[in-house]
């Protein structure tokens, strides 16, 4: 195996152990996301897509080239060729095994590197979906306090208008019954002072009578005097 094809082995390998690692199930999103938050991550990301897309035209020109290899010796000019020597034969075969063997490596770095690439991706659109989803689950749960909050403060303002309209009603009754009874004891002044009138009524009329009653007998009163004093002058 020449050198680049080693590489790609060894890239092959690495590939696979961090894929493994990756898909541990005990390692929770979050983890990854906060891994993927060191400064260290930070410092290559400007250089990250560019070694991303190198590695795949690097992997992508050596898989063009194990398929030439295959094909080269997969040909029919090759094996007709081999069958005119037996060791001729086995090293035509021995070429087309290292070929497909280096075309399999290379399509397989290929396609983990891709699904690395894509693994990745979800592991932080997954962090920052349970970030999310626990920000949104704290602002529900929030918003439902609020509202239990809004609901026993509109319970305890509706307590208490019904209280206090049972108390104004009772007030009102209370005024109802207070008028009613002030109307009633008016009604009894009123009859009283009625009452009251119409004796001053009678006992004006009264003292008016027994003032002309006095009249007459005063003047009843000089008359007598008046011929009691000329029956006297006449006996002297």
């Amino acid at each position: 195996m020449t050198l680049q094809w080693t590489a790609v082995a060894f890239f092959l390998y690495a590939e696979i152990v961090f894929n493994l690692i990756l898909c541990i199930p005990f390692i929770s999103a979050h983890r990854w996301h906060l891994v993927f938050k060191w400064r260290i991550w930070s410092w290559l990301s400007p250089y990250w897509n560019k070694f991303f897309f190198a590695m795949i035209m690097a992997l992508v020109v050596l898989f063009c080239d194990a398929i030439r290899d295959v094909q080269k010796y997969s040909g029919p000019e090759p094996v007709h060729d081999a069958q005119a020597s037996p060791n001729l034969y086995d090293h035509v075969h021995m070429k087309l095994f290292r070929a497909q063997r280096n075309l399999y490596i290379c399509g397989f770095s290929l396609f983990l590197w891709l699904v690395m690439r894509r693994i990745v991706t979800l592991l932080n659109q997954i962090a920052e979906t349970l970030v999310n989803t626990a920000g949104l689950q704290a602002q529900m749960d929030n918003a439902f306090k609020t509202a239990e909050r809004h609901q026993e403060d509109n319970q305890i303002l509706k307590t208490a208008l019904l209280e206090r309209e049972q108390s104004t009603l009772k007030t009102n009754n209370q005024l109802k019954l207070e008028i009613e009874k002030l109307q009633s004891q008016l009604k009894v002044a009123e009859e009283a002072v009625g009452r009251s009138d119409a004796e001053v009524e009678a006992m004006k009329k009264q003292a008016k009578g027994l003032a002309h009653e006095y009249d007459r007998l005063l003047t009843e009163h000089h008359l007598l005097q008046n011929l009691q004093s000329a029956e006297d002058k006449k006996d002297q």
